[in-house]
């Protein structure tokens, strides 16, 4: 299975530091945050590594993460020419995915406790689809939240006023290779962008998208306040 890191997007909630810089090479305790999803992956057994960074920082990148090897990957780089949605930038991994080939995507700026192999294994064992991270969170109404029924997740609402429970989707989804069909068949949302809830929600309309849940810390590295709880999580995890 082959891992796509979308590290694109303009890091608005997180200037003035991301007008310097782009936020997923921002420092998380002594690592960039980056680091931290590129050894998710290596510790998963996955090595073959697409990531899809904008053109700001992307020399930044090459400098120091180059082809990987010092971190035991293989990786790839495209550009996303503009910030036109996670979906969007998802779409431009298809020269990347073999026809027929499963693999996940990790989103930048999500940090984690727990190890992604449990959730891979379990992939690898569906037949077709795509599987969802979710988390119990105390305010969901800033997520993508899983609307469920007898087990199974029926429907993906973004940020609801009212949640329907308190399970986040989180920044990691697996996929097989049809995702890339189902993006060109989306129009943008009413912001302008191809939402990645709106490619979940096919899979879910057709009985296709499970789940795992993380039971470890979880955190969307989005904000000043994130970004310094994130900090404090990776230091008392390492002590």
């Amino acid at each position: 299975m082959k891992g796509v890191v979308l590290a694109g997007g303009t890091g608005s909630r997180l200037r003035p530091l991301t007008n310097i810089i782009n936020k997923h090479l921002l420092p998380v305790g002594e690592l960039p945050m980056i680091q931290y999803a590129i050894e998710k992956l290596c510790k998963a057994g996955i090595q073959d590594i697409l990531l899809i960074t904008g053109k700001q920082s992307a020399g930044l990148y090459l400098e120091y993460l180059g082809s990987g090897e010092t971190f035991g990957v293989r990786l790839t780089y495209k550009l996303q020419e503009y910030a036109g949605g996670i979906a969007q930038a998802l779409a431009l991994a298809e020269e990347f995915v073999w026809s027929g080939e499963k693999f996940v995507v990790l989103l930048g700026d999500n940090l984690f406790e727990d190890s992604l192999t449990p959730m891979i294994d379990a992939f690898e064992k569906q037949d077709e689809g795509a599987m969802v991270i979710l988390k119990k969170v105390a305010d969901p109404r800033r997520y993508g939240v899983a609307k469920m029924r007898d087990g199974s997740i029926e429907r993906i609402e973004e940020k609801p006023e009212h949640p329907s429970s308190s399970y986040a989707v989180t920044g990691i989804y697996l996929y097989d290779s049809t995702v890339f069909d189902i993006i060109k068949k989306q129009t943008p949302s009413k912001r302008g962008e191809m939402e990645i809830t709106d490619v979940n929600n096919v899979y879910a309309d057709a009985g296709k998208l499970t789940h795992g849940f993380f039971t470890g810390w979880w955190i969307d590295a989005g904000t000043h306040e994130s970004l310094f709880q994130a900090t404090l999580f990776v230091r008392k995890e390492d002590r």
